[in-house]
């Protein structure tokens, strides 16, 4: 007996018992790719990749499943996204066999002046509050979207949200979670306690059924009249009365004048793939500008998780975010050399300055003088037509300002503006700020191959960076791409202005060897470790053979990949 005590002493200190063993594939994955032929949603919440599949079910195009899917994650997650937020899209056309990118961010309000936040002694913009709003431009990309390739009426396209808004939906865990972390810190503002709250005081908790009848009203206003409800009608005029008389900024003058801008999407080719982007104000093309240097070495001499893999991997990303912080910003007010920073001869210059220990001073590249918390979702239905979105109200639910009785949050997207005078993303009226929300497409041989994205903040093009790797390099199929471990790195200056300070902090999640951490620390890296901080990935894959859809959904979100 006196044994007993030492025993279970020893159990305590054991790594936990992994369960699951599978017969295929890689040790990580959590399950198989989903394989479909007519119509495939991958989204993060399961309800509402049902939701995506009955509209492609009921004849709709990839465009309406995507956009019933974004109205329902709005309502069951609205911890990263809502209509108060802004979207960015690539739509795959298969009539046409082109890609289409659409930019749907907001602007800063026009009465709101850099010389505001001088008085206030700000040296960066809050997280909430009615300073960070920016216009919303979530619902006039989706009307857009739907103008350009939607099949079903609006109304249809937007019931089932409406359905559940007024009905009621069980809350997932994960969502549940973060839903309980914000109300305390969104409390403060009006509207936000009446509309996010069971009983005004707590977040739903997991499984509990919660309605949103303002959100179901609005939506319906929205499937009724169409986008100018809500930038030229009531609702446009509710949130300007809401901002005046809580001290902010946005007028009816601001959400009159928005439009949602349709772009061409950049690329580079990886290894014979072409990678996708959209151009500035995001953060998509730091995903292409380290592939660029990254091509330069041959991986397949390389192994996933290696100390080389990882080292070379925060390397390029640490030459990609000087760029980043320097150049990124909206084109109508700074010319982007983008030409000059996705060319292969920039990036075998950028490459040259890596070498075999963590570098701790980079700076941004010179151009020639002659250039001057998020959902992602993606669809694609039964004529091969694909839909790659992600929207976002940024700092999880957003600024905390809820107007009245619309039932959403408005975005603090503002916050990532930079308040010093003379940088590319210095604060103006009317610009719109930089963004990290990136969706990511793949095509090879000028068909598709990968819709795919991955939230979370400045992680985004570093995982889309990993998933790109982890299948044309590491040769995973799509849900191993997504299940594989992923590390991040912290240090690189920011848009906003921050410094940066390098080596910074490789963070590793579980699944890298302890040699590969030793190793990296050998190196001169800092290594450290993030909970919940590695983003959270949607796939669809096409196999132009067999003419059958691919599906992954990622495992550290509740979200569902699901095809018919």
């Amino acid at each position: 007996m006196r044994l007993l005590p030492l025993c279970l002493a020893t159990l305590a200190v054991l790594p936990p018992v992994l369960a699951g063993d599978r017969v295929t594939g890689r040790a990580f994955a959590t399950r198989s790719e989903v394989a479909a032929q007519h119509g495939m949603a991958c989204t993060s919440q399961a309800l509402v990749t049902q939701i995506a599949l009955d509209i492609l079910k009921q004849g709709g195009s990839a465009v309406d499943a995507a956009i019933a899917a974004n109205a329902a994650l709005g309502l069951m997650e609205p911890t990263g996204s809502g209509m108060g937020g802004d979207l960015y899209a690539i739509v795959w056309d298969a009539k046409t066999k082109k890609l289409h990118g659409l930019n749907g961010s907001g602007r800063s309000p026009k009465s709101l002046t850099l010389d505001h936040f001088k008085k206030l002694g700000l040296k960066h913009i809050p997280a909430h509050g009615p300073l960070p709003v920016s216009v919303p431009g979530c619902v006039d990309g989706w009307f857009e979207l739907h103008g350009k390739f939607g099949k079903l009426p609006m109304a249809q396209v937007l019931a089932p949200a409406i359905r559940y808004a007024k009905e009621g939906f069980p809350v997932s865990e994960l969502i549940a979670y973060y839903w309980g972390r914000s109300v305390p810190a969104l409390g403060r503002f009006p509207g936000f306690l009446e509309t996010f709250t069971v009983d005004g005081k707590r977040g739903p908790v997991s499984g509990e059924v919660f309605r949103n009848p303002k959100l179901a009203k609005t939506l319906e206003l929205l499937a009724r009249d169409g986008r100018d409800a809500f930038y030229k009608g009531e609702i446009a005029r509710k949130i300007d009365a809401y901002m005046k008389a809580n001290g902010g900024f946005l007028r009816y003058e601001d959400l009159e004048a928005h439009r949602s801008d349709w772009v061409e999407p950049v690329s580079v080719t990886y290894r014979g793939y072409d990678v996708w982007e959209l151009p500035p104000n995001g953060q998509g093309i730091a995903a292409l500008q380290m592939l660029n240097i990254l091509e330069g070495y041959d991986f397949s001499k390389i192994p996933f998780g290696s100390p080389q893999h990882v080292h070379l991997f925060t390397e390029a990303k640490k030459l990609a975010f000087e760029d980043r912080a320097k150049f990124y910003a909206d084109a109508d007010f700074m010319k982007v050399p983008l030409s000059w920073l996705l060319s292969k001869d920039y990036a075998t210059q950028r490459r040259a300055l890596i070498g075999d220990r963590a570098s701790r001073r980079l700076e941004a590249g010179h151009p020639p003088l002659k250039e001057g918390d998020t959902v992602y979702l993606t669809t694609a239905d039964g004529e091969g037509s694909m839909v790659s979105l992600i929207q976002s109200n940024y700092r999880g639910m957003g600024s905390g300002m809820t107007p009245g009785d619309l039932g959403f949050c408005l975005q603090d997207r503002g916050e990532l503006f930079n308040l010093e005078e003379g940088n590319a993303n210095t604060y103006a009226p009317g610009k719109r700020p930089f963004h990290t929300i990136i969706p990511g497409f793949i095509t090879k041989d000028s068909q598709p191959f990968l819709s795919y994205g991955v939230m979370g903040g400045e992680f985004q093009p570093m995982g889309h960076v990993q998933i790109v790797m982890n299948m044309i390099d590491f040769a995973m199929n799509a849900q191993e791409a997504g299940d594989a471990p992923r590390l991040s790195h912290d240090g690189s200056p920011e848009p906003t202005g921050e410094k940066g300070k390098l080596p910074g902090t490789i963070q590793l999640e579980s699944g890298f060897p302890y040699e590969t951490v030793r190793e990296l620390m050998n190196r001169g890296h800092g290594v450290g470790w993030l909970l919940g901080g590695y983003g959270g990935y949607q796939a669809i894959r096409w196999d132009p053979k067999q003419k059958v859809y691919f599906g992954a959904s990622e495992s550290r979100k509740d979200g569902q990949a699901a095809g018919y």
